[in-house]
């Protein structure tokens, strides 16, 4: 199947860029995501952490 492709993209001028391009988004939001958790407050990372066990609870019928 890279074979087939690789035939069209040889021909194509420029398009060796679009890798790198993509490399360096992928990093720069991994990077940004990482930052973004690291500054996060310590209350709102255990309100996320408990929020699928209160969202269950929640749902749970009560047979009462």
């Amino acid at each position: 199947m890279l074979k087939f492709i690789s035939k069209y993209t040889d021909k194509i001028s420029g398009i060796d860029i679009y890798p790198i391009i993509a490399l360096i988004i992928f990093v720069v939001f991994f990077a940004a995501m990482l930052v973004y958790v690291k500054k996060m407050k310590k209350s709102s990372i255990d309100e996320m952490k408990n929020l699928p066990l209160d969202l269950f609870e929640e749902q749970k019928p009560t047979n009462a």
